[in-house]
């Protein structure tokens, strides 16, 4: 397992060697928060407290970080929303690196943002509106925004999100995935492929989007919606926000309340026409293979232990209602 306890506590070291390039003692608290693709961690020091996120290797390269960075900065500038700004080091660098042992691991600090993740048994219908006006802002920043020369971060087109070169894996690896499965699954693929070629990539509907704006990356305090985590972002259709948003939730009875929600709160922002209301499901089902082949290839870490072999019998049910619907 990758994330055993002698790795992590490796991993700890680490990041113990570099808080100091952003100003903190030798001996301040460390504490893991996440694990993900990344592992992310608070540093508490003297009554200061800001996250280190430490990159997985091989995944993005520095400009594609960088280029994160970028955006994060344009974006509380402009006050399009609210999220932590990245912290450099001492030296002005944005990113420091270390070895984990094995690896070079890259790792960035943000300032620590208060707050919790929307309660769903109570106020995330209500958050997701907000998160609808929020979603509406970013895109139009996205739109206008002129892009530092370097600039660089991943497509996430059909085959990047579920084709052949899928970032996350095969959706056939899917764990648990029987015959019986595999084939419904296999009439969803093709569908899926044709509608979003038919939806289409003009510039319009397919640019630079956060890409996860799932309730974990999202921060309530008072009245404040705060986001987090911008590591996916790259550049994909903007209504696939949405669906990345209810990641993980994509069978729940809730979901028709919180595209209500979401839709109201995009339009009391900018207009979003029936077309691109329309494509949300599409973009759902895409979206919920994607994390099933996630699912499989990161079985390593806590979020897919917790999903296991339910998450992939729950993507079928899924397809088979979504082809009955639509195919």
């Amino acid at each position: 397992m990758l994330y055993d306890d002698l790795f992590l506590s490796r991993l700890e070291r680490g990041v113990r060697s570099v808080v100091g390039t952003w100003g903190a003692a030798p001996d301040a608290e460390i504490r893991l928060l996440t694990i993900s693709e990344n592992a992310t961690y608070l540093v508490e020091d003297d009554g200061r407290r800001f996250v280190v996120r430490v990159h997985r290797p091989a995944y993005h390269s520095e400009a594609e970080i960088r280029s994160e960075l970028a955006w994060i900065e344009a974006l509380r500038r402009d006050g399009i929303v609210e999220t932590p700004a990245p912290i450099p080091a001492a030296d002005g660098a944005m990113l420091v690196s270390f070895s984990d042992g094995e690896h070079m691991r890259n790792a960035v600090a943000f300032e620590h943002m208060a707050g919790r993740e929307p309660d769903a048994d109570s106020d995330l219908v209500k958050w997701y509106g907000h998160l609808g006006e929020i979603n509406a802002r970013l895109h139009g920043h996205s739109r206008a925004w002129k892009k530092p020369e370097d600039f660089a971060r991943k497509t996430w087109n059909f085959e990047r999100i579920v084709g052949d070169t899928a970032y996350w894996g095969d959706w056939r690896a899917a764990l648990g995935l029987d015959a019986e499965g595999r084939a419904v699954l296999e009439r969803l693929y093709p569908l899926l492929a044709r509608q979003t070629a038919a939806y289409g990539y003009d510039e319009a509907r397919f640019g630079l989007v956060h890409c996860d704006m799932r309730a974990a990356n999202l921060l309530v305090d008072g009245d404040r919606l705060g986001v987090i985590d911008f590591d996916d972002c790259g550049i994909s259709w903007f209504a696939y926000d949405f669906a990345a948003a209810i990641s993980f939730l994509e069978h729940e009875p809730v979901v028709s309340d919180l595209m209500a929600a979401w839709l109201e709160g995009y339009r009391r922002v900018a207009p979003l026409d029936a077309e691109h209301e329309a494509a949300l499901p599409m973009f759902v089902m895409l979206r919920r293979l994607q994390l099933t082949a996630w699912i499989a290839s990161h079985a390593e870490t806590p979020t897919a232990q917790s999903m296991g072999t339910a998450y992939t019998d729950g993507t079928v049910r899924l397809a088979d209602l979504y082809l009955s619907r639509h195919g």
